[in-house]
């Protein structure tokens, strides 16, 4: 893969998962939307779907991390640190993309809606607590990257692409076991680059984008890749 590829991947690729991602909070949250209130099992598919869609979609451009969280872990599993900073980069900008484009999709909806908006753009505790909401994000994006190493292992999934459908099921299945603490932000360019667009966004009446949470949905990933990575050298 040549830096332009993986710029290209990572980019279009982490700006269409939020699209989707954010999209289908929008969908359920905002007034006005024909999908509003369809509920939290709706949104842990629609970001299951994304994430398929997303990796479908680039994964021969740049291997389809789309989560600085993954690009860490996989830099620890390989001891490849080079392209590192270009993956992150392309993440965070992609991520921030994908917010506008969500946006500019509901801009009526926005324009319409009463009330506070950032749960459509970042995460969020619902019991706000510090050394909770860290490891929480830790636990379920340690299972995220883990699963995605350890079946990095067994041949022929991703010549066959089960892998990408395997991954998009485990988002899924994350969401649904572990998302209620937190939202299950599992990756960092998800979070924040979706957070500056709420920040810098024309939203009437959008609330603060709550910077004092921000750092944990960033850190916490990045410790649970972090440790995936390790724990997949010292098991395989």
């Amino acid at each position: 893969m040549t830096n332009q590829s993986i710029f290209i991947g990572e980019f279009l690729g982490t700006a269409l998962l939020l699209l989707l991602g954010n999209g289908v909070v929008a969908g359920v949250v905002l007034a006005r939307s024909k999908s509003n209130g369809a509920g939290w099992v709706v949104i842990t598919f629609g970001w299951g779907f994304a994430v398929l869609a997303a990796a479908y979609a680039t994964a021969p451009l740049s291997g389809a991390h789309l989560n600085p969280a993954v690009t860490l872990g996989l830099a620890i599993h390989s001891g490849d640190w080079a392209t590192v900073p270009l993956y992150l980069i392309a993440q965070f900008l992609g991520a921030f993309v994908g917010a506008v484009l969500c946006y500019l999709a509901y801009l009526g909806q926005f324009r319409a809606n009463e009330g506070e908006v950032l749960g459509i753009f970042s995460t969020g505790p619902e019991i706000r607590n510090t050394a909770q909401n860290l490891l929480t994000e830790i636990i379920a994006t340690f299972v995220l990257v883990f699963v995605i190493l350890a079946t990095g292992q067994t041949k022929g999934l991703s010549t066959s692409g089960t892998g990408a459908l395997i991954v998009a099921l485990l988002v899924v299945g994350i969401g649904m076991s572990l998302g209620g603490p937190t939202g299950y932000a599992i990756n960092p360019a998800r979070d924040l680059g979706p957070r500056i667009a709420h920040a810098v966004l024309p939203i009437p009446g959008k609330g603060g984008s709550d910077w004092g949470y921000a750092w944990i949905p960033v850190v916490g990933p990045l410790i649970g890749g972090a440790f995936a990575g390790l724990v997949d050298i010292a098991v395989f």
